[in-house]
């Protein structure tokens, strides 16, 4: 199954000059924990609840400091047509649950997580990203 099946397409994003406050605002709403951010439509980062509340918070951070300031900018991205159980290895290693997916320019075209693995399907995919994710450490340990 290709990510493209089982994705999200409709995502809000944020631009890296908007205020972590105003990604917090979003998260709130929407309840989410994680928002890509894009200048246009071209993917620059993702900014998590936890970028926020931890890492700017230990930093010093207010809430006025710009999202490119918090926002992690070497992300782990899924390709529109990668298979499934790819992208649930590049989960596990990276111990993240949502993944951006993007277009060959880029272009942000969705977002893939662990639930959209389970929901349609292929949860054998989100039980191994799952594994990985809930090990201890990885990219996001503070």
């Amino acid at each position: 199954m290709k990510v493209s099946d089982v994705m999200t397409s409709d995502v809000r994003t944020v631009r890296p000059d908007q205020t972590a406050r105003e990604a917090a605002r979003f998260m709130l709403s929407a309840d989410a924990g994680a928002i890509p951010v894009t200048d246009g439509d071209r993917l620059m980062g993702i900014i998590t609840d936890r970028d926020i509340a931890v890492r700017g918070v230990a930093e010093g951070h207010g809430p006025d400091t710009p999202v490119r300031d918090l926002m992690t900018n070497d992300i782990v991205a899924a390709r529109l047509d990668d298979d499934t159980g790819e992208v649930a290895v590049r989960m596990s290693q990276a111990q993240v649950r949502r993944l951006p997916v993007i277009d060959d320019q880029q272009r942000l075209c969705g977002i893939v997580s662990l639930s959209d693995l389970t929901r349609n399907g292929d949860g054998g995919a989100a039980e191994q990203a799952l594994q990985g994710v809930s090990q201890p450490g990885g990219r996001h340990q503070q």
